[in-house]
């Protein structure tokens, strides 16, 4: 969450869901968006209305098919193996910063509890399954 007060003890869920905590201390819940052509206002009410996750960097979220994507949690090497589609996606993302070698030694060390750790997200519309890493 991001505000300029410290509100981690004030906020209940249903002051999340209906904006109400946006609109009272000018807070938003997520980091970065990630995806096209997502309508401003579908932006505006996954920023001001979806409680966000903690994550080693900012954290990103992910629209798809005009709409935010559910964040489905935290996971390591085992959860993703599960979604080989999000994790070819993820090492194609990762690629550019080293080797297949180096990629293929950072998606082995994911840690749902740890780091680097993965966070997995689901399309509610068409199920399609995406993920992003990151560590300190």
């Amino acid at each position: 969450m991001y505000a300029v007060e410290e509100l981690s003890n004030l906020l209940r869920p249903w002051c999340i869901a209906d904006g109400s905590a946006t609109a009272k201390y000018d807070a938003h819940f997520i980091g970065d968006l990630i995806g096209d052509d997502v309508p401003l206002e579908v932006v505006t009410s996954v920023d001001a209305c979806t409680p966000g996750f903690s994550s080693w960097q900012d954290p990103q979220w992910f629209f798809h098919c005009g709409d935010g994507a559910a964040f489905l949690g935290a996971v390591g090497t085992a959860e993703l193996a599960m979604f080989p589609e999000p994790c070819r996606r993820c090492a194609a993302r990762l690629a550019c910063a080293g080797g297949a070698e180096a990629v293929e030694s950072y998606l082995g060390a994911l840690d749902k509890d740890s780091q680097p750790t993965g966070y997995l997200f689901m399309c509610r519309t068409c199920g399609r399954y995406m993920a992003y890493a990151d560590f300190t």
